[in-house]
This record gives C-alpha cells, sequence and structure tokens, in this order.
C-alpha cells in the first residue's frame, strides 16, 4: 500500500517561515520528502493515546519531524517509577500532570507546532469525538480496554491505528487499517485474555529502552502513512526480541467473520470495553483497605497475611509480618494456611491478589481478603519506608 493518508490539496497552499526550512532541511533534501512531504507533515493531526512509555517517543519523534498537531490523551501524574523509560519527563516533574511535562518538553523541541492535551480517560463516552480530530491514532495504551476501543473507533472513522506494546524483553508494532487493505485488531485478537492472565509492565517489569525502540517504529509508520512512502506495515507485524536482536515478521490476514471490520458486521458503536475484557472489579471478592491492616496491627488481632509476589519482588520491598507464597504456588500450599483464621492476601498492586483470594475461596476459605492496592498503597497511605517500584 503507497500513497499519503493526506489530501494533497490541503498541503498545497501551506508555507514555511525560515526557520522552519532551516529546522527541516535534512528532509527537504531527500528525493522521498522534498517540500511537498514536509507540508504534508505540517497539516498533519496525529493523537497519542498515552504519554508513557510508548507515548514518549513517538511524540518526541513526531513533534521533531514537524507533524502539525500532536494530540495527547493521558490523566495520570508522572512518578518515579516512570523515568526509567518514560522520556518525556525528568525528575523535577515528579507529580506533575503527565500532560504538564510532556507539553513543555515538545514545546522545547519545536515551538512551531500544535500540542492539544486531552486530560481524561479515552473511553467509550469521548473517543469518537478525540478520532475525529485526527488523521492518524497512535496508540501507546497498555491495557486491553483500550486497545479493542481505540481499534474500534478507527475502524468506525476509517483512520489508521499504529499500533504497539511491549512486555519485558519483546515489543511488537503493526498498522491496523481494514480502510487501507488490511486487517484490524480484533482479526488478530478476536477474545480479550482472561483477565489477570497477562500481566502489565508495573506487574512483569520492561527493559527499560524497550519502549524507546517500539515507540520509534511506531512513529516511523506513522510518518511514513503522513508522506505517503515506503511499505506501511499494514497487514505485517512486526516483532522484536531485544534479547537476541532479532526482527521477525509476521502475516496478517482479514477475518471476514470480524465483527467489526468483517462483511457482516456486528458491533458498529462503542461498547462497554470494561465488561468485554472482564476488566471490572470482580465484587464477590471481599476487599480490606491498607487503613484497616493497619488498625488491625495496631490492635493485635490474629490474622495471617499473605504475600502472593515473586521473591526478587519480597526482596525489594515488603510488609512485615506477611508469610511469601507466589501465586504461582497457592494451589500446592493452601494447606499452610489455617482456614479458622481471617488472611488478608497482597501483591504489588492488587490484581494477583485478587486472584488468589478467588482461588481459596474455591478451595473453601471464607475468611480471606484481597487488599486493596496492595503494597503500593501500603507505601504511599501507611508506611512510607517501604520502597515502591
Amino acid at each position: 500500500m503507497k500513497g499519503s493518508i493526506m489530501h494533497d490539496e490541503s498541503s498545497g497552499a501551506t508555507q514555511f517561515s525560515p526557520e522552519e526550512l532551516q529546522r527541516y532541511s535534512r528532509h527537504l533534501i531527500m528525493p522521498e520528502v522534498t517540500l511537498d512531504g514536509q507540508r504534508r507533515l505540517k497539516t498533519a493531526r496525529v493523537l497519542g493515546i498515552g504519554a508513557g512509555g510508548l507515548g514518549s517517543p513517538v511524540a518526541l519523534y513526531l513533534a521533531a519531524a514537524g507533524v502539525g498537531k500532536i494530540g495527547i490523551v493521558d490523566f495520570d501524574d508522572v512518578d518515579l517509577s516512570n523515568l526509567q523509560r518514560q522520556i518525556l519527563h525528568g525528575t523535577k516533574d515528579i507529580g506533575r500532570a503527565k500532560l504538564e511535562s510532556a507539553r513543555d518538553r515538545l514545546r522545547d523541541i519545536n515551538p512551531e507546532i500544535e500540542i492539544e492535551l486531552h486530560n481524561c480517560r479515552f473511553s467509550s463516552e469521548n473517543a469518537t469525538e478525540l478520532v475525529s480530530g485526527y488523521d492518524v491514532v497512535v496508540d501507546g495504551s497498555d491495557n486491553f480496554p483500550t486497545r479493542y476501543l481505540s481499534n474500534d473507533v478507527c475502524v468506525f472513522e476509517r483512520k489508521p491505528n499504529v499500533y504497539g506494546s511491549v512486555f519485558r524483553f519483546e515489543g511488537q508494532t503493526t498498522v491496523f487499517a481494514p480502510h487501507l487493505g488490511g486487517p484490524c485488531y480484533r482479526c488478530l485478537f478476536p477474545e480479550p485474555p482472561p483477565p489477570d492472565s497477562v500481566p502489565n509492565c508495573a506487574q512483569a517489569g520492561v527493559l527499560g529502552v524497550l519502549p524507546g525502540i517500539i515507540g520509534m517504529l511506531q512513529a516511523i509508520e506513522t510518518i511514513k502513512l503522513i508522506i505517503g512512502i515506503g511499505e506501511p506495515l499494514v497487514g505485517r507485524l512486526l516483532h522484536f526480541d531485544a534479547l537476541k536482536v532479532k526482527f521477525r515478521e509476521l502475516n496478517l490476514r482479514r477475518d471476514p467473520q470480524c465483527p467489526v471490520c468483517g462483511e457482516n458486521p456486528t458491533i458498529l458503536s462503542p461498547i462497554d470495553y470494561d465488561q468485554f475484557c472482564g476488566a471490572r472489579v470482580d465484587q464477590a471478592v471481599p476487599t480490606i483497605s491498607v487503613q484497616e491492616l493497619k488498625g488491625k496491627m495496631d490492635a493485635r488481632e490474629a490474622f495471617e497475611l499473605i504475600d502472593v509476589r515473586e521473591p526478587f519482588e519480597y526482596e525489594i520491598a515488603r510488609i512485615d509480618g506477611a508469610k511469601l507464597i507466589p501465586l504461582g504456588e497457592i494451589g500446592e500450599r493452601f494447606g499452610e494456611l489455617q482456614e479458622e483464621q481471617p488472611i488478608i492476601v497482597h501483591c504489588h498492586s492488587g490484581q494477583r491478589s485478587a486472584q488468589a483470594v478467588r482461588l481459596l475461596r474455591q478451595r473453601g476459605f471464607t475468611k480471606v481478603y484481597n487488599l486493596e492496592g496492595g503494597i503500593d498503597a501500603w507505601s504511599d497511605q501507611i508506611d512510607s519506608s517501604v520502597p515502591k517500584y
């Protein structure tokens, strides 16, 4: 697939200042780009979902390249643990809204472009309106509800969705664009994985430089789509293994039965993606707050505190008195627990421990509770001496 997604008439009258001509001079002397390609970049509008590990290199390089309008959707604040990979932000930005630090950094890189900030969660209620105002969407999200939502809305609005994901030492990227002849995300993943079965970066970790590599590839694909050069990754998925420094390409096909982009689509507008992905809080799992746990400790009540994280996490940080039984061992070691005594289970943020609580309840344990927010909340609200990671 060749050809720009931009309309020729929209860029023909665009003028450049002498400063801009100098700024983009290395583009202008390339016969594949020239002044015409740079005009396309200047009139382009790109929406980035997330200002994190993937969104950082995407935004930085698109701003430097001269994309005229860059929109960013994010609602989070900068945390110290972000700085290992989220290079839009610095140490001085800790506690600030990511959108604010992103805006300042991008303006420093290129004051000639427009930066539009969307301080909100990308949701079924606002996604269509957000996407409709842009030419390309770059998905830098780290959760399945957002990935399915961005995919579906891009299909409905006929906008390319430049996808990327990372996990520990591996990453992948492609361009989902049924209107350009390729498949969509649902063609590749018709159903989401079971809840809690795929850990995110906060649970599994990620090599800091890896999102940089995948994010730069997403930026390259976005620029190619805008200018209309090369062979975009439409119908091809590029997988990268950082440990082996190997790329592998997989051919993707459209699914005629796809409920969104197939021959007879059944999903014609955004749905409840939290429900679809099973991401809603399971009300059957009883919880306890970190304040309640602290109160029980202070009152010297009898209970068992079980930590279901991995041993290397336990070495980084722990709550005094917690017994380590990794989630993968719960099914074999439940005999070590006292059924008649209350059991409070915790992990890093509360997701793995919720899964452990469900497993124990299936085994007949009735006095078992999930610690809301996990050790992360304990550090934030009870004991700041417990390291965060």
